[in-house]
């Protein structure tokens, strides 16, 4: 069974149970910072689990892109990954425990043909609040698994959410495979990590909405959040032993054989599973339309560290050259079929790619010698110091994890928190050195600079309307005379397009619109529409200003009380600010005293 077929299957299996398909959202969450990246299907649904109907009704199933970094350093094993599909269906409020594992339990053992007794499951074993899940475990018993399938586990492993502080949450049953090799010890189980079991799914029973106090309550509308690992199921369903074996990652490692020339075997395994896997992990990140770039900070350093440790294997294979336009290629043919986007933005994720190469080339080869005189010098399992560590990162371009990865390899360790200590004193001194920021990018608190703040919410509302909703913030700095505004964007803007722009703030200070505050959760604050500013980590409650018609955003303030205070808008300058990155400087004028 190719990847392809199993996702139809999936997807055909739920919509004969009366299940719409829906839409995958982008692998960087809209207006969501509680996460850098999509880590599950059901991140776009959390408000609809709090009660708002969905459009598509309550049983929804879909195929969603996810990228998790807590197993990056496990990636090159059978099977973790940082980038997985995960097939995730959902019940908002109809069905609930038994029909869920019913549908769950059928789908792997009839359809995948997965033996009933090869199976394990885990429990909620119960709290000093919540009962153990009996509704759980005698639906299991239906199923025909017996009681040495069962395993009872408590909050850590068997009880999901919420996503932030506050939110719905419930207990969940964990599906695995059972490997048929001998148990680690008498207490191996599900929650081992020897091998024995492998995690294929998981039902997620959201039962409570836990309070800003901790308490939990009863949701009027419980839900079922299911998902399923593609690639793990595609592992069995093709009774292979590693997911470098599917047809996700075979095109790939021949490729890579013929590049460089040797061959995928005992030796170079764990390198060409890092390169193969970090690739297309890589390529998924620069095709998505947030136009995330590599870069210092949130999810451009994750994509930075993923290139660069790919870089560094590569490297280790004896290859000298840039190979990874050719492998990104090899991605784009794969995936052309079920997600085009990736092959429509291959020239963009090409420059990308040598960009970051060239930038890491030049230095690469000095800060590896840096490092092995670091760690050389000290004695048999000696720490290197945070100042060195950070000192291979400020001038080397070296992430941590990868001095991490090094020192490893010589049986040594890092001083985390000293790095970790170098690196604020080095932010402080960065911000010290600019031009003092309140909140908004505010440098002043004048009536000029309040206004203008209010024209940053209709430019980023204009630059969406005009460029597309992949354009986000990504920062600003205002004053009393002018305002910047930084955005993701990879090209320069036309004139027609800045025209337009400034055509549509003009529009909205013509029409003398009230800018109003409402406070609100924040999940009813995203769901409703409002664009988050900064990624920044909200509070439970969270301030709205909406001009109607045309901006609705999550800010601290200050702002005007009405667009006609701004009188007229005007880009002076349009231009590069970094990579992936462009900025607006404007001012307004002809202020008018409301």
């Amino acid at each position: 069974m190719t990847a392809n077929e199993l996702r139809n299957v999936y997807l055909s299996y739920y919509k004969e149970r009366r299940h719409e398909n829906l839409a995958a959202s982008s692998l960087v969450p809209k207006d969501d910072s509680s996460v850098l990246y999509t880590t599950a299907g059901m991140q776009q649904l959390i408000p609809y689990f709090l009660g708002r109907k969905h459009p598509q009704g309550n049983r929804l199933v879909n195929i969603q892109r996810c990228l998790r970094t807590g197993d990056i350093e496990e990636v090159g094993d059978d099977y973790h990954l940082t980038v997985f599909e995960m097939l995730g269906n959902w019940s908002l409020g109809d069905y609930f425990k038994e029909e869920a594992i019913r549908m769950s339990f059928i789908f792997l053992t009839e359809v995948l043909g997965i033996p009933k007794e090869r199976l394990a499951v885990t429990v909620h074993k119960g709290n000093e609040t919540v009962p153990v899940d009996m509704d759980t475990v005698n639906t299991w018993y239906k199923m025909g698994l017996d009681e040495k399938q069962i395993f009872y586990y408590g909050d850590e492993e068997n009880w999901w959410g919420p996503a932030g502080e506050t939110g719905p949450c419930g207990p969940d049953s964990e599906m695995f495979y059972v490997n048929n090799v001998p148990p680690c010890s008498e207490n191996c189980g599900p929650a081992c990590n020897c091998g024995k079991y492998v995690e294929l799914g998981n039902n997620v029973f959201m039962t409570y909405h836990k309070g800003i106090d901790g308490a939990l309550t009863e949701l009027k509308h419980k839900n079922i959040d299911v998902g399923f690992g593609l690639e793990r199921l595609l592992i069995l369903a093709n009774g292979l032993s590693n997911v470098y074996e599917t047809d996700l990652f075979l095109p790939l490692i021949s490729s890579l054989e013929s590049i460089t020339g040797q061959k995928y075997d005992d030796t170079t395994e764990k390198s060409f599973r890092i390169i193969v896997e970090h690739i297309r992990a890589a390529v998924f990140i620069l095709s998505d339309p947030a136009n995330i770039v590599p870069s210092n900070s949130d999810q451009g350093y994750i994509l930075r560290r993923l290139i660069r440790r790919m870089i560094r294997k590569i490297l280790q294979l004896g290859v000298t050259v840039n190979i990874l336009p050719e492998l990104a290629r090899v991605v784009n043919e794969c995936y052309k079929q079920d997600y085009p986007k990736v092959y429509e933005r291959e020239p963009f994720i090409i420059d990308e790619l040598n960009k970051e190469y060239s930038k890491f080339d030049k230095t690469l080869s000095s800060g590896l010698k840096m490092a092995d005189q670091f760690l050389n010098k000290l004695e048999s399992q000696g720490e290197l110091s945070g100042e060195y560590a950070f000192k291979l990162y400020d001038t080397f371009g070296f992430p941590l994890e990868l001095t991490i990865e090094l020192a490893k390899e010589k049986n040594k360790c890092v001083d985390i928190n000293g790095f970790n200590k170098y690196f604020k004193e080095h932010q402080e001194k960065s911000r010290n050195g600019a031009v003092g920021k309140f909140k908004g990018g505010l440098s002043d608190n004048s009536l000029n600079s309040t206004r203008l703040h209010t024209a940053t919410h209709l430019l980023n509302a204009g630059l969406r309307h005009v460029l597309g909703e992949s354009v986000y913030q990504r920062g600003s700095h205002i004053n009393s005379e002018r305002l910047r505004f930084d955005f993701s964007f990879d090209r320069k803007l036309t004139n027609e397009e800045l025209d337009s722009v400034e055509a549509f703030v003009n529009e909205a200070i013509s029409k003398c619109i009230a800018v109003e505050m409402s406070q609100m959760d924040a999940y009813e604050a995203k769901s409703s529409g409002a664009i988050g500013v900064f990624d920044a980590k909200y509070d439970h409650q969270v301030k709205v200003y909406t001009i109607k018609g045309y901006s609705m955003e999550i800010c601290g303030g200050p702002h005007a009380n009405n667009t006609s205070e701004l009188a007229h808008f005007k880009i002076l300058k349009e231009q590069s600010s970094s990579a992936g990155v462009r900025r607006i400087k404007a001012v307004i004028g002809g202020l008018v005293e409301v």
